[in-house]
């Protein structure tokens, strides 16, 4: 179902200002190159500034500085691109996980659903679980014994929730993740694997996105522990005992090995590999394909992945990487040579 609003009513949710025909109706967010009729953009890049000129929208959301030579409707206010966000959301159509309790659903007698709680077809809500007020179920999911769910949660289909596990208010939780699976825990015995029971659970705070077939392992002892307002990106794998601190974002496919300790705002890139029993502290950011053996204690930036280049080329410099030992120590010989000579 489409939603409208005037720039009037977008403005006053934005807290912003107006310039041009503030009765104009929007029902969709678009590009610059792209928008028609009725959608609004925005810009938030200076390299896209000359598409402004030519743009369709109804209405562009523009800062103070931008909005003085432009002819248009604007919205103005500092920071067009957050703008772009609340607008977004205020007009989304996203269909809910789930709109009631479906018939299939197999609930548990001991289990507590708060008011307005929506259930989709065929998931399995455990013992002793909770389910706080307006949380949505998705179709398939399977919440386990003595887990909560906090108000205003949100799983789509087929997320699994081990025992024991707890996720805060207003948390969204997408397709095909798992949460509170066994960590990676095992002794050696003579060459045979004996299984450590993983006995802790998994907490997660308040605001928390976690994307698509993303797992996150349960504690050995203690819970891993993921803070509020984090956002985790499809295909990430949090080992146990993690703990990933309040606002930091965690993208595609990287890795994170037992005990972890990721610091607050910090930004991890795709396809990263954090080694175990490491710390990052606040306000890190690692960029993408990058491999983490050490703790890191100063925040900045961090990067050790290698551009690409033509294969002949990197089978060349594969070989010389691997005489670089040999060249160190030819070198620290050459230095000592030329020590005794003088």
């Amino acid at each position: 179902m489409t939603k409208s609003y005037t720039l009037k009513a977008i403005a006053t949710h934005l807290n912003a200002s107006i310039k041009g025909d503030d009765t104009v109706e929007i029902n969709r967010v678009a590009t610059l190159e792209k928008a028609q009729a009725g959608e609004i953009a925005f810009l938030a890049n200076s390299k896209y500034q000359n598409q402004l000129a030519g743009t369709q929208a109804s209405a562009v959301l523009l800062t103070p500085e931008m909005a003085e030579t432009y002819s248009g409707n604007a919205v103005v206010l500092n920071d067009p691109y957050v703008g772009f966000a609340r607008i977004a959301q205020l007009l989304d159509t996203t269909p809910k996980a789930a709109q009631s309790i479906h018939p299939s659903a197999v609930i548990d007698p001991s289990a507590q659903l708060g008011e307005g709680v929506a259930i989709g077809a065929n998931a399995v809500i455990g013992a002793n679980v909770i389910i706080g007020e307006q949380a949505q179920i998705g179709a398939a999911c399977v919440v386990g014994q003595d887990s909560i769910i906090g108000s205003g949660t949100i799983l789509w289909a087929n997320v699994t929730i081990y025992h024991d596990v707890q996720l805060g208010q207003d948390c969204i939780v997408h397709s095909g993740t798992v949460i509170g699976s066994d960590g990676f825990g095992y002794a050696n015995e003579r060459g045979q694997w004996i299984k450590i029971p993983q006995t802790g659970g998994v907490r997660i705070g308040n605001r928390v996105e976690i994307g698509a077939c993303t797992s996150i392992d349960r504690g050995a002892l203690d819970h891993t522990e993921i803070h509020d307002g984090v956002i985790i990106d499809n295909q990430v794998q949090i080992a146990h005992n993690v703990i990933v601190g309040e606002n930091s974002a965690l993208a595609g496919s990287s890795t994170f090995a037992g005990s972890v300790t990721i610091g607050k705002y910090c930004i991890i890139g795709g396809g990263c590999a954090i080694a175990g029993h490491l710390s990052i502290v606040d306000g890190t950011h690692i960029s993408g394909s990058t491999n983490v053996t050490s703790v890191i204690r100063e925040p900045g930036v961090y990067s050790s992945a290698t551009v690409a280049m033509e294969n002949k080329v990197w089978r060349k410099n594969t070989v010389r990487f691997r005489q670089l030992d040999e060249l160190f120590h030819r070198v620290k010989k050459l230095e000592k040579n030329v020590k005794s000579d003088d």
